[in-house]
């Protein structure tokens, strides 16, 4: 028996088509943001097993953090043990100039005083006869000073060095180096930039390494 169509039950169906859209949607919406956090919480054991993983462990904030701390300790966290002597005879040198050419500077300073008040008790001063002209005093005192100013900036500069190698040998401590260095020359299709236009026939060289 034919049952009229009543607006109520087109607003059933209306009800129930957009349920459904709207499920189909939560669900494709939804699977990917789960399988995303599954693979989050629950990764491959392929993806555990990775080199990254390990790589990752070698930081180079922490090779930094340890040159500023102590210089060569950053080449000791690389493996680089070779160049923690190299990097404590240069602050050694830098520290033995700066010593001897801040003696110097007493030296002077001491020699300028000395001639300048017009003593005349006895000294072991070999510059108050050797420049018995103030000036002459003056100028070997600044150019001593000058040189113990540029050995401490020559230190700050070995020291900024030693971090900045530290850093640099932590990013490149997993890098590698292949001995595959291949290059292949190969036939090729260039695709045309605009529609309507022929594809071109080429070379396309690839190096591998």
């Amino acid at each position: 028996m034919y049952k009229p169509f009543h607006k109520t039950d087109f607003c059933n169906i209306k009800t129930t088509a957009l349920a459904a859209v709207f499920f189909v949607f939560i669900t494709i919406v939804g699977c990917p943001a789960a399988a995303q956090e599954d693979a989050m919480y629950f990764p491959p054991k392929k993806a555990m097993d990775n080199d990254t993983l390990v790589r990752a462990l070698h930081s180079p904030h922490k090779a930094t953090i340890y040159s500023l701390a102590l210089p060569g300790l950053g080449q000791a966290y690389n493996r680089k043990y070779w160049k923690i002597p190299l990097i404590y005879a240069g602050f050694g040198y830098l520290g033995y100039s700066i010593k001897i050419n801040n003696d110097e500077v007493k030296k002077f300073t001491e020699a300028y005083r000395y001639v300048s008040n017009g003593e005349t008790y006895p000294t072991d001063n070999a510059y108050v006869t050797r420049y018995p002209n103030t000036s002459d005093l003056l100028r070997g005192r600044d150019f001593y000073r000058r040189r113990v100013e540029l050995n401490i900036i020559y230190s700050a500069a070995w020291y900024i060095l030693n971090v900045i190698d530290a850093a640099v040998d932590a990013h490149f401590f997993d890098y590698d180096i292949s001995d595959d260095l291949t290059l292949r020359i190969e036939p090729a299709i260039i695709s045309p930039y605009s529609p309507g236009l022929q594809g071109a026939s080429g070379v396309r060289l690839s190096m591998n390494f």
